[in-house]
Formats: C-alpha cells, structure tokens, sequence
C-alpha cells in the first residue's frame, strides 16, 4: 500500500511539474543580520541562476548555474520540486589557528530539483547566508538508474555587476606548485584562456564592499579555477583541475552517485579585505573535527635547516649530516622553539626536489645518520622533530613509514611536490590526514593546492604552502614588499600558509643580491618580525641560520611570540599597501605592521583593548634594515600607538596587562 501511495503522490507530482514547466521559481535566503542575500531562480527555459547582494547593492549579478555530464548534454533545465530551510547558530573551538572559538552562524536553503524531461534525474542546490559572506554547493542525491556520477565539467559562474578592480594569480596551469603573484587586474580583462587560482580579491565600483571568490569543503571531487565567461562580460567561471595522465582530462569527477555533493562556491563579503581577515568562514563550511584528544597537536616555531643551505660559519662545512643537525637542535632549544624541521635528503636513497627514487625508502635513514639518535637527542632538549618526505614515497609506504615515524618519535611530517588538485590527488590529502592522525603526526603540506578549510576536519593539519614565500628569495627578486602585504589580502584569507619567514639577512631592495646559501631578503628587519604576527601558521619556521639569529636585534621578539591566538582583530591597511593586525593570546596582545616600499608613519588607535593599564614594547625599523629601535611605556584604550616604517619595513607591539 505504501508503493502504491508513493507512485500516486510520484505521479502527481510530475503532472504538476509539467503544466509549469515553463513558469519561474525564486527563492532567496539571508543572513542572520540582513546584510547579505543570495537569490535562486528555477525553471525557466535556462539553467538555474543565482544572484548575490549585500545592503541592498548586487555583487554577483545572475549567474548560470551548470554541471555538464560526460554521457550527455542534461542537467541544464530542472523544475523545482521542494525547498527547506534551517538555521544554526553554534560556537566550536578552534585547535589552533587565529582564534580559540569560531562562531559558526548562517541561514541555509535546499532547493530540490528535477530534471526536465530525458530521465529525469534529481538535483539539489544548497545556498548558505552568512553575515561575511555566502555559499552554494551542488548536491546530487541517491536516485535509481543514477549509479554513478561522471562530470565532464562544471561552469558556476559568478557575473560581475560591473567592471571591477581585482587581485588575482593567474597560474596559467593545472599542474603546478600553487605559488606567484596576485597581480591587480580589471575583471574585464580577465580571458577564457586565463586559469586564476583561488582566491579572486575583488572590489566593486561603490568601494562598500569587496569580496573574495573561493572554495570550501573540497572532498571526492576535483579542485577549481577561474576563467573568463568568454561572453566578452565580466566575471569568471569554474573550471575544474583534470588529472595529468594521457586520456584522463574528459571525466574530472566520477564518483558513486550515493549522495555527491560539490565543495561549496564561496563568496566571502565585507566593508574591506582587511575584516575578512577575522573570518573563519572557509573553516565553518567543513564538517567539524572527528578527533577527541588534541592534546599531542601542539603549534610552535622550528628551526629548519634548508632554507639557508644548510649554512654554518667558518670552519663548520654544514650538510645532511649528524653534526649539522645536532647544531640546528641546539640552536632551537637555546631559544625554546618547540621544534627542528629535517627537510629533504635524510631518507635512504632520497631523490633531489620531487624526484621519487624507485630505490628509495623513506623508513629508513641514509648512512651516517641515526634518526633515533636524532630524536633522542633533540627530546632531552626538549624539542621535537619534525621530517621531510615526498609525497609519492609517502604514498608508496604511507602505512608502515607513519608507524615508523610514531615508533622514532617523530612529531609531524612535511609533505612536497604534489602540485595537483585533481580529484585524486584531493583523495590523497583526506588519506593521509586521517592516517597521519591515527599515527599522532601533525601534518604541512608543501606543492599544495590552495586551502579549503581541510584544518577544521583535521587540526592536526597545521599548515601548507600554496604560496611564494620567503624560498624565492634564494633563486629570484620576486618577494618584494608589495608582494608580503598583498598577501594577507588573498592567499592567507582562505587559511594558514607556510610563507617560512625569519630571514635575518635584510638589505635595502637596490642592494639585494641572489645568494642560495646563506640567502638574503629585501626588507628590514622590522618586517621579519612582523609576518610573525601578520601571517597566519600555527606551526611557523625560523628559517634563518643559527648564527643568523646570534645576538640580532629583534630575536627576543621572535624567540617570545606565540604562533596561535585566541583572537585576531585587522586593525589598518590597503591591499598591495600595508597592513596592520592585533592578535591575542591571553591578556597579551601582538600587534604587526607591514609596509610596501613606501615608508609611512601609522596611527593606531588602541580602542580594542580591555580597561586597564598595559606595558608596551614597540620594535619598529631604525636607519638601517637590520637595524631597530626600540621602546617601552604603558598604555590604555584611550591612547593611539606611533608606528614608524622604513621602506619595504614593518613593526611589532606586545602590550601586556589589562584588567
């Protein structure tokens, strides 16, 4: 009887959808304060599009909606069957990160769908209102005769209501390490031959709001870039990454048709880019953590001994070798860091850069070392290691070398040279979270894609790279200033990032010389200590040399400074300018400021502080780059901090008390 009632109602329901076939359907959802509406229109004689408004002026204006099977050109026109809504309001803790509790707050709309005509498949659309931003995700549920899933492609497009001032990177490929400029670029420059990555820094023409397009929650499916709409208007479309094997490119998700759901399309939205800074929305948009105990995730700082070579003062001759790296632990306990990173070269017959040797093993280490010496040696001196490896090596042994590295005493692994997001490769990276996890390992990914918020499911996920940092300086003139305070802007929006600051070797940008060991970097010192403050990473290297550090000015600072907060406020700045960012652990607040290559003299008002009486200590840039000035006084809420920096420089505050 419940058959027959069902096929009943079934067919109902398809008389209904036929005589309205042609008819419009609109749906919209706001955020819980009003600011930002995100609208839905179904059935017309087109596919689905959505629109997106904040305080009552359009952002994205409509825009198609489109999943484009391998078997056929459906999933285009659907009719709406149903819609729900719900509302969550929840705070969560943080493990690490920019803060110590996230407020996870939206309103959310599922809009059912059915294909019209042909077999007519199910589609949901699921759109999510947040006060700094909105989300849509595409949800193919369980259906008969839909078994399995194969996308050829997808084309969500965000039209721009006008021509708009960006930042973006154009990769220009799918197989790459994720790193370059975000350059600034007029949307309708913007080509269909272009292949920006994520995030897309945009501001539209009324200056009341800027936006940054990204993704979220990017599981079973393949990563996304940005192209031109190649209508001649502006805007970008998805574009989805294909796995590097030869005949592979014309599925770029197949999956079992068991509840498929796409990451979420993201627009974050706010006055400035700056307060997005604060955002934790990428984060919210993934599932929360599985883990009960945290307590061996651990954040911190770690010597590293490849950025600068490795690099000893005469007579040392410093190499992958027990003395270097015993040197190294000696430096890292001597300033209480909480780790030492062995990069490349240490496992036995380990291939140079991405080169993944036939012969090598990662479970063991090469001749001359002894990695349980190492970790012995390192933990009475109460610091943890932290090793290299390569990502298809890890792949080849995952099981028995992260059981490995548990039984030594390894603290976390840094995987490299993936530079793919296809749908395989973002299969890899839940793999080995959840393993490296059931190991106790924490986890930095290197030759990584962009982040999608993964560290919220996985905190032992502590950072990546994706981004130009400060290696580029051992081979180019790329890392300008301009490029260290765009950054904040773009890149680090979308999550941690492991840019490996701390180089100690400033110069002024006209005397800035190529030098691969030891490396020199083209902003002051107050700079240096600065992106300790300004960028986000729970785990942060002090990639410079021991000797670098040895009685250098500004050392105290970095040797003291927290890597995860409970709270971080964007206080000043403009992207490609500079920028200015409070954060606080306990009652202390870190306060770092950042220039382009114009010097400037900020003023910064103290009014997020608690009542009470604070003692300052401010590190700004003296006459030269390695040089600074110092001072202490006390202050309160009422007062304004004067902040001098030099060209290309940058500087620090701890202001401590309150109450």
């Amino acid at each position: 009887m419940h058959i027959k009632l069902y096929a009943a109602i079934a067919a109902c329901v398809l008389v209904t959808q036929q005589a309205r076939a042609s008819a419009q359907a609109d749906y919209s959802v706001s955020s819980p304060d009003g600011s930002i509406a995100i609208k839905l229109q179904v059935g017309a004689d087109e596919p689905p599009r959505y629109e997106v408004s904040r305080r009552g002026e359009t952002v994205v204006a409509p825009s198609q909606l489109r999943l484009q099977l391998v078997d056929d050109r459906g999933f285009q026109l659907f009719d709406p069957v149903s819609s729900q809504r719900r509302s969550v309001d929840e705070q969560y803790r943080m493990v690490v990160g920019k803060a110590s509790q996230a407020r996870d707050r939206f309103n959310e709309m599922t809009v059912s769908l059915q294909e019209r005509g042909g077999a007519a498949r199910r589609l949901d659309i699921i759109l999510r209102a947040y006060d700094d931003g909105v989300a849509l995700r595409y949800f193919v549920p369980s259906q008969p005769g839909f078994d399995e899933l194969q996308l050829r492609a997808e084309a969500t497009e965000f039209a721009f209501a006008g021509d708009y001032e960006c930042h973006g990177l154009n990769i220009g490929q799918m197989y790459s390490s994720h790193e370059g400029e975000f350059d600034p670029v007029r949307a309708s420059r913007i080509r269909e031959h272009h292949l920006f990555d994520v995030p897309l820094s945009c501001r539209i023409p009324s200056g009341r709001t800027q936006f940054v397009i990204a993704e979220a929650d990017l599981r079973d499916y393949a990563g996304m870039y940005l192209s031109g709409r190649g209508n001649g208007e502006p805007g970008v479309v998805t574009r989805l990454a294909r796995h590097p094997t030869p005949g592979s490119a014309v599925v770029r998700v197949k999956s079992s048709a068991q509840g498929v759901a796409s990451p979420w399309r993201v627009i974050m939205m706010a006055d400035t880019l700056g307060r997005l800074i604060e955002s934790t929305l990428i984060a919210n948009l993934n599932p929360p953590t599985t883990l009960r105990d945290t307590s061996w995730i651990v954040p911190g700082k770690s010597a590293w001994d490849w950025w600068s070579g490795p690099h000893l003062p005469a007579p040392a001759k410093a190499g992958m070798d027990m003395a270097t790296l015993k040197r190294y632990i000696d430096f890292a306990a001597a300033a209480r860091l909480e780790y030492m990173l062995i990069d490349e070269g240490w496992c036995l017959n380990s291939g140079v850069g991405g080169v993944a040797r036939p012969d090598a093993d990662i479970t063991r280490s090469k001749p001359g070392l002894d990695m349980q010496e190492l970790v012995r040696y390192a933990a009475q001196r109460n610091v943890g290691l932290w090793l290299w490896v390569q990502w298809a090596l890890l792949d080849r042994q995952m099981d028995v070398a992260l059981a490995q590295y548990r039984r030594w005493g390894i603290k976390g692994i840094k995987i490299d040279f993936m530079d793919r997001n296809d749908q395989q490769m973002v299969e890899y990276y839940h793999r080995v979270m959840s393993k490296a996890a059931e190991q106790r390992l924490m986890v930095n990914m290197h030759g990584a894609y962009p982040p999608t918020g993964l560290y919220r499911t996985y905190p032992n996920y502590m950072t990546q790279e994706g981004v130009m940092g400060a290696e580029y300086n051992k081979w180019s003139r790329r890392v300008t200033a301009t490029h260290n305070v765009t950054l904040p802007y773009t890149r680090m929006l979308l999550g941690p990032m492991d840019y490996t600051p701390g180089g100690f070797r400033n110069v002024q940008p006209e005397e800035f010389r190529i030098n691969n060991s030891p490396p020199f970097v083209q902003t002051t010192r107050g700079q240096a200590l600065a992106m300790f403050v300004v960028y986000d990473g729970p785990l942060q290297m002090v990639a410079d040399s021991p000797d670098a550090y040895e009685n250098a000015a500004g050392f105290d600072f970095v040797r003291d400074v927290p890597t995860s907060w409970d709270e971080t406020r964007f206080l000043q700045g403009t992207i490609a300018e500079y920028v200015v960012l409070a954060r606080r652990k306990g009652n202390t607040w870190y306060i770092g400021a950042m220039t382009n290559e114009s010097a400037r003299e900020l003023t910064v008002p103290l009014d997020f502080l608690a009542s009470g009486k604070y003692r300052s200590q401010v590190w700004e840039d003296g006459a030269m780059p390695q040089e600074l000035r110092q001072n202490r006084t006390q202050l309160t809420r009422a007062d304004k901090l004067t902040l001098e920096l030099a060209p290309a420089g940058g500087a620090v505050a701890v202001l401590m008390g309150g109450g």
